[in-house]
């Protein structure tokens, strides 16, 4: 049986060692929760719902590179956010980086880690 590759990126700031910030399994890439926290500063991204979706889908993005693949390789994404009032900006955001559409799953929480508004996790093609 093979198991879970971790994937790990010095660049971004990890979780806590309970998880990997991806891990390839076979021909997949599975993206833990990222949070919006800017890598330069380990804060949150300034700026509200938005601004951390934002950060989010580019810590995303440097994890799925440093793997060998891309965004436009995603083929599921999940978001999580405290406040669903924002959802047609985000939407305009999503579409940004996935223009190709892949499958969502988007829930409103009460609450996330750290006081984020949003966490994204995604399932990409490692080849």
């Amino acid at each position: 049986m093979k198991l879970p590759e971790p994937i790990h990126v010095p660049a971004l700031p990890p979780g806590n060692a309970t998880y990997h910030q991806a891990t390839r399994l076979g021909d997949l890439l599975f993206v833990s929760g990222q949070l919006g926290i800017d890598p330069a500063t380990g804060e949150l991204a300034p700026g509200g719902q938005v601004a951390e979706y934002r950060q989010a889908l580019a810590n995303i993005k440097t994890i799925l590179e440093a793997a060998g693949s891309s965004l436009a390789q995603v083929a599921k994404t999940t978001v999580y956010m405290t406040n669903v009032d924002d959802l047609a900006e985000l939407n305009v955001v999503y579409a940004e980086y996935f223009p190709h559409a892949p499958a969502k799953t988007g829930v409103e929480v009460r609450r996330l880690s750290g006081r984020a508004q949003i966490e994204i996790e995604v399932i990409a093609s490692a080849v």
